[in-house]
């Protein structure tokens, strides 16, 4: 499997994981106020989301800079 391939998977398994993690913040919310470390457990898989998504959104942009190669070529 190749980087890039290994990375998009990833993405996606972190947004199922961040997703997860947010129903059970509002299922939880339901019998009150919930423990700090169930309040705050979304931010580690949004975090790598972000930089896994920034690396996804740049990609397309980097190969094409790469397969057309210099100016002068």
């Amino acid at each position: 499997m190749s980087w890039n391939k290994r990375i998009r998977q990833t993405h996606r398994w972190l947004s199922l994981l961040f997703t997860a993690t947010v129903i059970a913040n509002f299922i939880a919310r339901i019998w009150g106020e919930p423990p700090m470390w169930l309040t705050y457990s979304p931010l580690l898989p949004l975090f790598l989301l972000l930089f896994s998504g920034l690396y996804l959104f740049a990609l397309p942009y980097f190969g094409k800079a790469r397969s057309t190669g210099p100016a002068g070529a």
